[in-house]
């Protein structure tokens, strides 16, 4: 594997073509007019001139109180909410490409005309204002009832009663979740039955690495009325036995039979545990419940933790932990953390971060047995013969595919126990679907390329491609994939897809933790890591959607003008 570092004092030139504006016409423009209001209902402010933004612009403007992200695309002015409804990043340092705006810390999208997300993460559309361009001026006026809304859900149905027809969702993961909301939105007035083995409804299943220790009020990604309101159904504490694709049956794990028009299959997958001696022993832990994050943070306060594995989960526990264990050690196979997805450099960087917080990392080593002291973890055992302390062990060491209930069905799974799903989630059987990171599935900007990508964000867009199609309303899975990690309060953002990659190209220094890093396969540009270089990855992200290929040479570039396109 080779790499490329380009000089630094390049990047001014980078940065500004990131960040800055290009202008591709200009002319008198009328943004959406959702209806008139009478004038006493409605906040009007002028925000600018109608030549001070060029098309390809946007501009953080207030109207009232009201922060609003003011664009001109097309010749045309568009005002919608300036914070992503994500986690509320700014959209005026995200990626304008056309009519999308892209987050750039996550990677959501919306539709600048309409506020409508687009892609994900995050479940809510932007509020959409009406503009008004008169005599060289631009004015935005809000609705009074709406001026504190920051986030818009979706105009949804509900069941209708004496309707028979229903669809089962196996999971309440994020792909079952915008399922079941998908196909509220599109007007299906059936039966919605979502079936979770949490203790609690959908939840945001990232932040129990990052932030371990929340309630879980803060962590619902729904109101449990907001299910009421809108006839879903959800069933907590039950897990799917079989299928029987004949009878188009589900069996429970509390032994009843549950029936359906159409399934959806999104089980997620399982924390791997050990397979060593003493993997059962108290205070060893995998993290996967809710349960789990809190019963790790209390188990840790002032006491030895030692993580295995280091790649996204464990290093961000490890991050998490630094400041709260008495101890904390890191045990990972390769020299580095994430060394296979994201490089060497990237990898020993953000072990030198965990490091200057006092974690250890004993690299290029296995674990060969957890050691006990009635019935209680007291070390661990390595390959080299070293003893580490412990008092509590968490273990990351990669995941399997929740697709065992499936054996002796007639659906198809890949030898990595991955259920096979089409561009249109799609399984071998029909009117059973399946998304999120139990599918294998084409990757668009692979040549369509089967993959596992364990991302959020794909879950959210396969569980709405799997809802449009449930419809009839043939759609293609065509998401990019984006990925964050977040290390004491830094982010790496990622986009693409780089597995195999052969070459990593760098704009900026990785040891000064400010950087770009393009992933080289076969002379193409195949993903995208950052830190601290925003929108660039978002950007990237949004380039790719739209089709674009990026070769090796315009990475070498000195100046990164394409990314501008």
């Amino acid at each position: 594997m080779t790499h490329v570092t380009l000089p630094w004092n390049s990047l001014k030139l980078i940065v500004s073509s990131l960040t800055g504006v290009r202008s591709k016409k200009t002319g008198m423009s009328h943004g959406q007019e959702p209806g008139e209001e009478a004038d006493q209902d409605v906040v009007t402010g002028l925000v600018c001139q109608e030549a001070d933004l060029k098309d390809g612009q946007m501009k953080e403007v207030k109207v009232g109180d009201q922060e609003v992200l003011l664009v001109r695309t097309q010749g045309q002015y568009s005002a919608v909410g300036s914070r992503c409804s994500h986690y509320n990043a700014p959209l005026i340092k995200g990626a304008l490409v056309g009519d999308r705006v892209r987050c750039p810390f996550h990677g959501a999208c919306f539709n600048v005309r309409t506020g409508d997300i687009e892609e994900y993460p995050g479940l809510d559309s932007l509020p959409s204002y009406k503009v008004k361009v008169e005599d060289g001026k631009v004015y935005v006026s809000i609705n009074k009832n709406s001026l504190k809304l920051t986030k818009r859900v979706k105009e949804m149905c509900s069941m209708v009663p004496g309707i028979k027809h229903t669809i089962l969702l196996i999971g309440g993961g994020p792909a079952s979740l915008v399922c079941a909301e998908t196909l509220r939105q599109n007007c299906y007035q059936g039966r919605i039955i979502m079936v979770t083995k949490d203790t609690i409804p959908p939840f945001d299943k990232p932040k129990l690495s990052k932030a371990m220790n929340v309630d879980s009020s803060s962590i619902l990604l729904r109101p449990s009325d907001f299910y009421q309101q809108y006839g879903i159904e959800v069933w907590t504490q039950k897990e799917a036995v079989s299928v029987d694709t004949a009878d188009k049956a589900v069996k429970l794990s509390d032994g009843t039979l549950q029936h359906y028009d159409q399934l959806l299959i999104s089980t997620g997958c399982r924390a791997r545990p050990l397979d060593c001696p003493g993997w059962d022993l108290k205070g060893v832990t995998l993290l996967q419940r809710y349960e789990d994050a809190k019963e790790i943070h209390n188990a840790c306060l002032g006491q030895k933790a030692v993580v295995i594995g280091a790649s996204f989960i464990g290093m961000e526990v490890a991050s998490y932990l630094s400041d709260k264990a008495a101890s904390v050690a890191v045990v990972g196979p390769s020299r580095y953390p994430f060394e296979k997805s994201l490089g060497p450099e990237i990898g020993k960087m953000s072990m030198q971060m965990l490091e200057e917080q006092n974690v250890k990392f004993c690299m290029n080593e296995r674990v060969t047995e957890i050691q006990g002291e009635n019935g209680k973890v007291k070390g661990v055992l390595l390959k080299s013969g070293r003893v580490l302390e412990a008092d509590v062990v968490i273990v990351g060491i990669g995941v399997i595919p929740n697709s065992d209930f499936l054996l002796g069905s007639e659906l198809e799974v890949n030898s990595g126990k991955a259920v096979i799903v089409d561009k249109f989630m799609r399984t071998n059987i029909p009117d059973i679907f399946s998304a999120g990171d139990v599918t294998s599935f084409p990757l668009s900007i692979r040549g369509d390329q089967r993959v596992n990508v364990g991302h959020w964000q794909m879950s959210q867009a396969q569980g709405r491609v799997a809802a449009l199609n449930m419809l009839k309303k043939q759609t293609k899975c065509e998401s990019v994939p984006f990925f964050w990690t977040v290390l004491l309060g830094k982010s790496i953002r990622y986009t693409g897809y780089g597995e195999g990659y052969t070459e990593i190209i760098f704009k900026g220094k990785v040891e000064e933790r400010k950087f770009l890093a393009f992933y080289i396969k076969d002379d193409e540009v195949v993903a995208a890591a950052s830190l601290m270089f925003d929108p660039a990855v978002a950007r990237l992200a949004e380039l790719m959607a739209t089709g674009h290929v990026f070769t090796k040479a315009q990475a070498q570039a000195d100046n990164l003008s394409w990314l501008q396109m």
